[in-house]
């Protein structure tokens, strides 16, 4: 048989990826994890973490991070901080392009994730970093006792915006619908809270200052009203994008860029498996990136197993 890198190369170092190698690392496969920043993913940005089992209390993003990668640390996992610019998935043995040199596989686990959306307005490039964020947690301290608009209705956007009250005097939290999406405690709680100004049925269209933002312009959905908000930082939770720009129609993708997986987590490419939020899905969670993780490994050990005898 031809000699072969390894037997699993995992891509991606979040919860998904992070649960690929401790399975595959307890399982004593030739695995390497390959992170082109570092471990930990979105959740690194998350304030406070509810509805993860184990932690009645709740956990913050960063210290679940930290709790995984102590733990696969201790099984030896080999995790290396490059980038993958390209597949070559057409035999058998695949070959993973890296920044420094190629690497060949038998089996492969995406586990990229997502990255929040863009609304595509005038301002959103120039002034992202400068006023404009999509992490409270990273970004919040800098807006104390300053206002400041949140966009968006779901989980994220409606949890950040609660954590942003902690340091700001306000927070305009906008809206496409008139009711939000997130979860009911989530919403309860923001309710409750008297530094949140909702602005229902409305969107945002630009986002306007000199060397920082300054203020924002919101159209009415239903009337086509606009106004203006002045304001001193913005920040947009309104959906995601799967980080897939390498695959280069390597492997199947749904509509939106999402990787199609069976339910053995493997791809319209034998060998090649998915995990986490880059995979399509209907529902994107800790807890079921890393049950996609722990099936992907599942999967991918029989494929080694069949390939090799």
């Amino acid at each position: 048989m031809k000699s072969v890198d390894y037997d699993l190369v995992i891509i991606g170092g979040g919860p998904a990826g992070l649960t690929a190698g401790l399975y595959a690392a307890r399982a004593r496969l030739n695995v390497i994890l390959i992170e082109k920043v570092v471990p930990g993913g979105q959740v690194l940005t998350s304030d406070w973490i509810e509805n993860y089992p184990g932690f009645p209390e709740g956990i913050s993003g960063p210290d679940l991070i930290q709790k995984m990668t102590g733990q696969v640390n201790k099984f030896d996992l080999n995790i290396e901080s490059n980038e993958v610019i390209s597949f070559d998935l057409s035999d058998p043995v695949k070959k993973i392009e890296l920044n420094d040199r190629t690497i060949t596989s038998h089996t492969i686990i995406i586990a990229t994730g997502a990255s929040p959306s863009k609304l595509g307005i005038p301002g959103e490039d120039i002034f992202f970093g400068r006023g404009l964020s999509t992490c409270a947690t990273c970004d919040a301290p800098f807006f104390k006792d300053k206002i400041v608009a949140a966009v968006g209705g779901g989980n994220t956007a409606v949890q950040e915006s609660i954590f942003l009250t902690r340091f700001v005097k306000k927070v305009y939290l906008i809206h496409r619908r008139d009711q939000l999406r997130a979860d009911r405690i989530l919403q309860e709680r923001a309710f409750a809270n008297d530094k949140i100004e909702f602005i229902w049925d409305s969107v945002l269209t630009s986002i306007d200052g000199l060397a920082n933002v300054e203020k924002i312009t919101v159209k009415n959905v239903k009337t086509g009203d606009t106004k203006e908000l002045s304001v001193d930082g913005c920040f947009i939770w309104t959906g995601i994008l799967p980080n897939t720009d390498f695959l280069k129609d390597e492997v199947k993708v749904d509509d939106y860029g999402f990787i199609i997986v069976d339910s053995n987590m493997q791809s319209s490419v034998s060998g090649v498996f998915a995990a986490g939020d880059v995979r399509s899905t209907g529902l994107r969670q800790i807890v079921t990136a890393v049950g996609d993780a722990a099936s992907a490994v599942f999967s991918a050990e029989h494929y080694i197993e069949n390939i090799k005898s």
